[in-house]
């Protein structure tokens, strides 16, 4: 086993969402980072490098068939990764998550647990959550946005508790990128016929898995956006008004054609959905809640 094969199968360009959440979280709790560098660095190796890492992992073992169809070029079909080492490396990997955590007290501790317990049900048998678009999705937008940003957030806050603004939003957010994780299934429609997984356009259609996806995406921001109104945080609001805006002609462009321009829309359109995150943060900052 060579070390590219190893760093492939952690998927670094995966890390990004959750670490992006976290710091969200540390945004909207409103404390200064220059004080609490060492658990932002911290928070931000935990979320991605190593939680959404061992996910990764976990989940190419249990999908090597799969991606056997889809990508067989994959670091495990493909023998690069050879025997049940991608199994050993996912184990490895979600204790060494747990270790680290361990530093981040008691929250940052049973967070962490609970993000790998839904990335093991995510993936393995018999559970295996991936088994259906609706939930098995649900699992992972939860751990990748919403623990990683209640986790920033609790962490930061004098109190140890996200405010109910930051909760609001995690959650919110967390649904919204329910839809950003079908986009990542259009392209294994084929092998997750043949294998029996009914990912939203198995199981709708590709077109509308598509319509589906990005009502999901739309509808959290909006409620986020009239909310930021609400609490007079209205050049916020207006900042995510915007970005949706931009994201709906993106979506237009996506749905006609839906198979060839999910990646160009995972691409171009979920920037903007994680800037507006990003926005709704610093709103929530400025309440100093």
């Amino acid at each position: 086993m060579k070390l590219p094969a190893f760093i492939e199968l952690l998927k670094p360009i995966t890390w990004f969402p959750p670490m992006w959440a976290f710091t969200c979280g540390a945004i909207s709790s409103g404390q200064a980072f220059s004080q609490n560098w060492q658990v932002i660095l911290l928070g931000i190796l935990l979320t991605g490098p190593l939680v959404c890492a061992s996910s990764q992992a976990v989940n190419d073992w249990f999908d090597r068939h799969v991606d056997a169809i889809n990508e067989p070029n994959r670091p495990i079909p493909s023998g690069r990764i050879p025997g049940r080492w991608g199994l050993y490396l996912g184990i490895i990997w979600s204790l060494l998550s747990l270790a680290v955590s361990s530093f981040l007290g008691t929250w940052g501790f049973y967070a962490t647990l609970l993000a790998l317990a839904f990335s093991w049900a995510y993936s393995m048998p018999p559970i295996r959550l991936k088994q259906n678009g609706w939930y098995g999705n649900l699992a992972c937008s939860i751990s990748y946005e919403g623990l990683a940003w209640i986790t920033g957030a609790a962490l930061l806050s004098i109190s140890l508790t996200p405010s109910n603004p930051s909760l609001l939003f995690a959650g919110l957010y967390s649904i919204g990128a329910h839809g950003i994780m079908t986009l990542n299934d259009f392209k294994a429609i084929e092998g997750d016929k043949k294998m029996g997984i009914r990912s939203l356009p198995v199981q709708l259609g590709a077109d509308s898995a598509a319509k589906v996806a990005c009502l999901i995406m739309l509808v959290p921001q909006v409620i986020v956006c009239i909310y930021l109104y609400l609490i007079d945080q209205a050049w916020h609001s207006l900042g995510v008004f915007m970005l949706i805006m931009i994201q709906i002609i993106l979506m237009k462009f996506f749905i006609s054609k839906p198979i060839e321009r999910a990646i160009f829309y995972s691409g171009f359109g979920v920037p903007l959905f994680v800037s507006g995150m990003m926005v709704a943060a610093f709103g929530i900052r400025q309440l100093g809640v």
